[in-house]
């Protein structure tokens, strides 16, 4: 993983925790749980990084939820 998807990947962890109202730390788990960092954003961060937060918020929020992971 570069930087910039590194960075874009701490960024989406700080905004789903923050709509979600969970820690950082528990957004991350569910999400490495569901494989939704090395499966999904890492790979497709060229396209994902122009899309906006609320849209990728709850495009994560779909992601964790068709694998069986609640928020």
């Amino acid at each position: 993983m570069n930087n910039e998807a590194m960075e874009f990947v701490v960024y989406l962890i700080h905004a789903c925790a923050n709509k979600w109202n969970k820690s950082p730390k528990q957004v991350y788990r569910k999400m490495k749980e569901a494989g939704c960092i090395d499966k999904y954003l890492v790979p497709n961060y060229d396209i994902l990084h122009t899309q906006g937060s609320n849209y990728l918020v709850d495009d994560i929020k779909k992601y964790l939820a068709t694998r069986g992971v609640m928020i």
